[in-house]
């Protein structure tokens, strides 16, 4: 059952599944087929374009390899330091120039993953990205099943993937660009340290020149690295049936945007509108705080917990984003979720979403956690809520 909560004259009500409206947008335009924009600190969408259509993802798969890497190595079930094996038959595929973008392994050469990581996300090695699907799952299949269970726990639900690095398959690795900028969101939100450590870099250096055995250094090819003031990632991508696409994300005074540009016609349309979409989304909008982090919003009702409450608390920042230059009335607050919540609830749980309606309608979400642990009523405590339900007091 949907519960709405009132918070100090505001309504509050949380919903489990986020459906962000665009906030009312002043003008952009774009000649990608697929444009996307989304602000972090209020879950605003600024710009939406086709965001829902499947399409291709090209290279911009890898983000999707990358996030498996992280999950195991925060989970402790893979190394850094871990040495994988490149096979004979994996760099007879994906070497020389019908292979596309690669890192330049060599056959039988040990690489670590924390080098393999590195040619995944700077280089967007092909090679790279086989080689530490082999190295995790053994086999390249094997690799894609988890890649698609993690999307599915993501809550990627439009994007499939048959390989590791976003080779054309004929249909069969597919994405949209709201799930790619989610992915892309849980990257930063989920292993900010692991972010910060491969996202974002400016070049790196791997493999040696055929004759003069000279070191192979390759820039990263992120637009918007360099050239949009606190921009850290992410991931481009190109094919023939693809178009130039990519995505990424900046931060400028603890506002994070991340975009999604798809279908553009050559490298150059890709450099202008990634640079050009993100300068648009932080200067012709603007935020304002609503909640600090760790900040109380309300409290939900539990059911057969040891207490009767929880609190209902921001896990970040939360702001309102509207048009730069405009002053805008009080949003309405509404905390909206499907309860009363079942103990027991753990600490840092996501159990609510946060609904702010603008004054001229459109609305943002952002989720709130749990406050504090909730453990299950004892015997006594179940027997009374059972009572009270059967005498219909509850």
């Amino acid at each position: 059952m949907m519960r709405s909560l009132a918070v100090a004259a505001s309504a509050l009500s949380l919903l489990l599944t986020s459906t962000a409206s665009v906030a009312a947008a002043p003008p952009f335009d774009t000649s990608a087929r697929v444009a996307y924009l989304i602000d972090l600190s209020s879950g605003a969408e600024l710009l939406n374009k086709n965001a829902d259509v499947r399409m291709p993802p090209a290279s911009m798969a890898k983000m999707m390899t990358t996030e498996v890497a992280f999950e195991l190595i925060d989970q402790g079930k893979l190394p850094l330091s871990k040495t994988c094996t490149v096979r004979p038959e994996t760099w007879q595929k994906w070497h020389g120039p019908q292979a596309g973008s690669t890192m330049f392994l060599s056959p039988n050469e040990q690489v670590s993953v924390e080098n393999l990581l590195h040619g995944i996300v700077t280089l967007s090695g092909n090679d790279a990205s086989v080689v530490l699907a082999e190295c995790i799952a053994g086999t390249e299949p094997a690799f894609t099943m988890q890649m698609n269970t993690l999307a599915a726990k993501l809550g990627l639900k439009n994007s499939h993937f048959g390989t590791a690095n976003g080779w054309p398959d004929n249909g069969v690795t597919y994405v949209t660009a709201r799930d790619l900028a989610a992915l892309a969101r849980a990257s930063i939100e989920r292993h900010p340290k692991l972010y910060k450590q491969f996202y974002g870099q400016p070049s790196f250096t791997w493999g040696k020149t055929l004759g003069s055995g000279a070191d192979i250094k390759q820039d990263n090819r992120n637009p918007i690295l360099g050239a949009v003031p606190g921009a850290d990632g992410l991931k481009t991508g190109h094919t023939e049936e693809a178009g130039y696409g990519f995505t990424g994300s900046a931060e400028q005074n603890g506002r994070r945007l991340i975009e999604v540009l798809a279908g553009l016609e050559t490298y150059g349309s890709r450099i202008v509108e990634s640079r050009r979409l993100m300068e648009w989304g932080f200067g012709a909008w603007q935020t304002k705080a609503l909640f600090a982090n760790a900040a109380k919003v309300g409290e939900a009702q539990v059911q057969l917990g040891g207490a009767s409450t929880v609190s209902l608390v921001a896990p970040k920042p939360v702001a309102i984003t509207f048009p730069a230059g405009l002053t805008v009335g009080d949003p309405k607050l509404k905390i909206r979720y499907d309860g009363p919540l079942k103990a027991p609830i753990t600490k840092g749980q996501q159990v609510a979403q946060l609904i702010v309606t603008m004054p001229d309608g459109t609305v943002q979400q952002t989720p709130l956690v749990a406050g504090e642990d909730v453990g299950q009523a004892g015997f006594f405590g179940r027997f009374w809520a059972g009572l009270k339900q059967l005498l219909g007091m509850a």
